[in-house]
């Protein structure tokens, strides 16, 4: 789907200042690349993905994490990572605009979170397999997310090392700070 066709159907669906708010997105992107890009973001990625964990444990682990609401030590361990450090770092330079920030390792699991987010386990989900496996740069339709408790538009970029994809990051504008 071309870009055009992409913006077409998604201001079908927006309110009427929805292009004005599509505008304000593109205005963030080159915070957001700069975002993928952090030296940072790559090296825990790149060790995360070096540990090799398997599927199964990840789906374990996201089994878990989906199971109990509240602030479990795995969740806090993820929650306090380097990564998570960064990605805050980059939200407070961005001010209120972002609801929320993660990355993904290669398979789509948790390197680090702003905040906790609805599940571990992003693989089987758009904001993963569009940025992961076509390296392609996605922008969600608007909607209210359960875990940032804001209505957000999502951005997920690919998280490159050299011109390898080896990951992902997304980012939940808040539409009511953008």
């Amino acid at each position: 789907m071309s870009w055009f066709t992409l913006a077409v159907s998604l201001l079908a669906q927006l309110p009427a200042d929805g292009a004005a708010q599509l505008q304000k997105v593109d205005g963030v992107l080159p915070a957001l690349r700069r975002m993928a890009v952090d030296p940072e973001v790559i090296q825990a990625v790149r060790a995360q993905n070096a540990r090799r964990v398997s599927l199964a444990t990840i789906r374990g682990q996201d089994d878990a994490w989906r199971a109990s609401p509240v602030l479990t030590p795995f969740k806090q361990q993820v929650l306090a990572t380097a990564c998570s450090r960064v990605l805050h770092r980059h939200r407070e330079q961005l001010g209120g605009v972002v609801a929320e920030a993660f990355a993904m390792d290669d398979q789509g699991a948790l390197v680090g979170a702003t905040r906790r987010t609805s599940d571990y386990w992003q693989g089987d989900e758009a904001k993963f397999q569009v940025p992961f496996g076509k390296g392609q740069t996605l922008r969600e339709k608007p909607f209210f997310d359960e875990s940032s408790q804001a209505y957000v538009i999502q951005v997920s970029l690919p998280v490159r090392d050299g011109g390898r994809t080896i990951g992902a990051l997304t980012v939940g504008l808040s539409l009511l700070d953008l």
